[in-house]
């Protein structure tokens, strides 16, 4: 199934971006958590599009985009 999640790791909201995919949230966040603990320990720094480079080298194929806007229509 295909979800649309909001990805935060940090407390600023303009760092957040949104994840469509058909990865689950244990299979992103086993990829994730990761890369937030090594940067917390100053072992090495991230952003959002190392996430998504690390999702799309460990889930090769499947369906994995990133964004940060949405267009918005009004009706």
């Amino acid at each position: 199934m295909i979800q649309v999640y909001r990805i935060r790791t940090t407390a600023y909201k303009e760092e957040d971006f949104f994840l469509l995919t058909d990865l689950t949230e244990d299979q992103i966040t086993d990829v994730v958590t990761p890369l937030i603990i090594a940067e917390r320990k100053g072992h090495q720094e991230y952003d959002n599009e190392m996430i998504v480079d690390a999702l799309q080298k460990r889930y090769h194929g499947r369906l994995i985009e990133s964004y940060t806007d949405f267009e918005t229509i009004v009706i």
